[in-house]
């Protein structure tokens, strides 16, 4: 019963330890006795050498383990340890697909450019002449009519000697129109009909310019027929060709009458006719492009190039 020992149970190996370590405690006492009554009491005793003294009894046999000579450590090879393949993640990815391509606008005319209403009357309708003096000038552009809402097409003919030679020049040439309005899909009909043709040489206009004008001038123009015209003039042509709006210089007189706002928005530029007559040129046209400015678009005055004493200027 308990949790002791029983002597009759102590291990071989435990009692021959206790038999040494009560030996060497007797050594020790004798010998700190003996220095101590040679030296007096109260002073500490020298320590004598410590001696391997017998013990009285033998220890049984299988007490004691000898020491056995170390040996060089050997160095276990490092085994290889395999990977196991990664487990295949469950989670889902989705790949958003690239930003759409915004294609850019269509080139807007740089540089000076002239206007062709009459060929026959351009360098006597000579289309060659009149490339060599667009060249000797330094002009980049320019703008043939190809027809009203009164004439139908025009200058079909001479296009088709123009613009090849007008390509070779590295000239871009517009057609431009000159709409009634009383009929917005006739207008642009003939619009579409004019971008459409091809010259020898597959060459084409480089874009189109509306002659967008009042009342005054025999159009039936009201803000929703121009805003009519411009929007299905867009539609059929499609947001890569080149429109320019071609609009009446806008003094205070021109304002009360005629609504920039219905013709500008679906045009890719704007060409005012700022033509001086007696007015200042300078001026006039400051003014007329510091009010288009509004709008955000290109814009490209047109002035006068022509004699006006007929029409009672300079």
């Amino acid at each position: 019963m308990g949790g002791g020992l029983r002597v009759g149970q102590v291990p071989t190996r435990l009692l021959a330890a206790g038999w040494v370590a009560a030996v060497a405690l007797a050594v020790l006492a004798t010998a700190a006795l003996a220095a101590q009554g040679a030296q007096g009491p109260g002073l500490p005793a020298a320590a004598p050498p410590l001696a391997r003294v017998a013990g009285p009894h033998t220890l049984p046999a299988g007490a004691t383990t000898p020491l056995s000579q170390p040996t060089a450590a050997t160095l276990k090879p490092r085994s290889r340890v395999e990977r196991a393949a990664p487990r295949p993640s469950m989670a889902t990815t989705t790949v958003l697909p690239p930003p759409p391509v915004i294609a850019a606008g269509p080139e807007i005319p740089d540089g000076k450019g002239m206007w062709i209403w009459q060929p026959e009357f351009a360098s006597g309708g000579n289309a060659a002449a009149v490339v060599a003096v667009a060249q000797a000038v330094g002009l980049t552009h320019l703008f043939v009519r190809t027809g009203s809402a009164w004439d139908g097409l025009q200058n079909m003919e001479y296009l088709d000697q123009l613009l090849p030679l007008a390509q070779a020049a590295n000239l871009k040439v517009y057609g431009w129109d000159f709409p009634k309005l009383a009929s917005p899909a006739d207008d642009v009909f003939r619009a579409k009909a004019a971008l459409d043709h091809v010259a020898p040489g597959g060459v084409r206009l480089d874009g189109f310019a509306a002659d967008i004008e009042t009342s005054d001038e025999g159009t039936q123009f009201t803000p929703a027929a121009a805003q009519a015209y411009g929007a299905a003039l867009r539609a059929a042509v499609g947001p890569s060709t080149l429109l320019i709006a071609v609009v009446p210089n806008p003094t205070p007189q021109m304002l009360e009458k005629y609504s920039y706002d219905a013709v500008v928005p679906a045009f890719d530029a704007v060409a005012p006719m700022v033509y001086w007559l007696n007015r200042d040129p300078g001026q006039d046209t400051a003014d007329a492009l510091h009010y288009l400015s509004r709008y955000g678009k290109p814009l490209m005055p047109i002035g006068q190039a022509y004699d006006g004493g007929l029409d009672g200027g300079p």
